[in-house]
């Protein structure tokens, strides 16, 4: 079986299998893109290449009720988060289009002494590959090829594997709005062959989405390559509950925060770090929302969780829960598994330096903690190899600022889930990865920034 195949993760029935590309059409596909960067860049205005990145957005966002469809049948998103993942990629192809000018415009800098000027030039960098993973299939494409377009880059995108019937029909909303051949070229290649994409001298960048694994590897051959790399890999993102007037809200925001996407997203906060004068009646305000989510038909509108995207992935998270318990983890609610479908779970007990606290549970598992302070609470906070997002819950906003300013993660949410937009931006700090995408910073990654310096 091809590599490339849709199969439904609710019933794991094999829906399509998609070749993958061969050497030769992988060869055409660079040299397209190559010729395609060198007549693009210098031959489109930013005007120009923002109305394209609009035309995309707004397809994302006629055609969302289709494309929410099939990645509910790729990797079991709830269809009405699915469809919401589609509106939200349209915001950012349109925030990119509605911002093009300014976020490349000219830098001025200001002379310390001797006359005439400087500033900075933003130009294109080149053909930039592209490896983004299944979880958010629209949501994750749109925060790379957005900024990367405006540039006047050229894009190779190698979709999850999972996700092929997504992966079409994202090129042809490229096709469809117009775009140069050779712009976005989608490419379903093996592991084998990207390791040739990244070394080819037309390449000049990579952009990871992924495991802390498959981000180690690229980094690896894009650094024996000299090349420029952006990684967004796993987390483990915490939770701090220091103080609250109302239990029961930061319970609801705790659900939230946990619960979205079956708990498979990288910046979801997986670790609950709770104030030992809340921690009793939070436990059970968490308990009971828990309990009420209920894994189902993720087709079905109002669905609270679908299944996990895989047989894989629904191996891995119930290997993760057996270790947790036997290293003498409690389960307090949950634990089950029906196929891939994974019943939202409540751990505590857990040690810190346990392995359970040291790895990223990518499924509906809360870890619960109980601390008696503030240092001890960013001190369980920062006990990880990740650094993604994070969570502070306070009613001090002196507090709330003095412990965000020691979480050592690259995004930190105070008193608020859920507040991710186009203009902020996304990224991490230690094993999460390097390099910001979305917002100004995420247009700067794969920017050549020019010093003019002129009499």
């Amino acid at each position: 079986m091809s590599s490339y195949a849709v199969i439904n993760p609710a019933t794991d029935e094999v829906i399509k299998e998609y070749p993958e590309i061969s050497d030769a059409d992988l060869k055409s596909a660079i040299s397209r893109a190559d010729a395609a960067y060198r007549a693009w860049a210098a031959g489109s205005t930013v005007a120009e290449r923002a109305e394209l990145v609009r035309a995309v957005g707004r397809l994302h966002t006629e055609r969302k009720q289709t494309l929410g469809e099939i990645i509910v049948r790729e990797m079991g998103k709830p269809i009405e988060q699915a469809v919401g993942e589609a509106e939200f990629a349209g915001m950012i192809y349109e925030f990119y289009a509605a911002n093009a000018e300014s976020l490349m415009a000219d830098e001025p800098i200001e002379l310390l002494g001797g006359e005439g000027t400087a500033l900075v030039r933003r130009s294109a960098y080149g053909v930039l590959l592209g490896i983004m993973p299944w979880n958010y299939p629209y949501y994750q494409v749109a925060r790379f090829a957005g900024p990367n377009h405006i540039n006047g880059n050229t894009v190779l995108l190698k979709h999850a594997p999972q996700c092929p019937e997504s992966a079409e029909a994202i090129a042809q909303i490229f096709k469809d709005a117009g775009y140069p051949d050779g712009c976005y070229e989608n490419i379903f290649a093996t592991n084998e062959q990207i390791e040739q994409v990244i070394a080819d001298p037309r390449v000049h960048g990579v952009s990871v989405t992924g495991s802390e694994r498959a981000g180690a590897a690229v980094a690896a051959i894009a650094g024996r390559n000299l090349k420029k790399v952006v990684l967004e890999l796993g987390g483990s993102d915490p939770f701090i509950l220091l103080g609250t007037d109302n239990v029961a809200e930061a319970a609801e925001k705790a659900a939230e925060a946990r619960l979205e996407n079956a708990g498979q997203a990288c910046n979801a906060a997986k670790r609950f770090i709770v104030l030992d004068r809340f921690y009793d009646e939070f436990l059970e305000e968490l308990k009971g929302r828990l309990s009420a989510a209920k894994p189902g038909d993720p087709a079905a509108e109002g669905a609270a969780m679908g299944p996990l995207s895989s047989k894989a992935a629904a191996d891995r998270l119930e290997d993760q829960v057996k270790r947790a318990v036997d290293a003498g983890a409690e389960v307090v609610v949950g634990g089950s598994r029906n196929g891939n479908f994974y019943d939202a779970t409540i751990l505590t007990g857990i040690k810190p330096g346990d392995a359970a606290s040291q790895e990223e549970f990518f499924g509906p598992v809360a870890q619960v903690y109980k601390v008696s302070s503030e240092e001890e609470a960013i001190a369980l906070a920062n006990d990880t190899q990740f650094g993604l997002g994070s969570y502070v819950m306070s009613t001090d906003p002196a507090q709330a600022e003095r412990v965000a300013d020691q979480i050592e993660a690259g995004m930190v949410y105070v008193n608020l889930v859920g507040a991710d937009s186009p203009e902020l931006p996304f990224g991490g700090f230690k094993r999460s990865g390097f390099g910001r995408e979305l917002g100004r910073y995420g247009a700067d990654e794969f920017v050549n920034k020019k010093l003019i310096r002129s009499a």
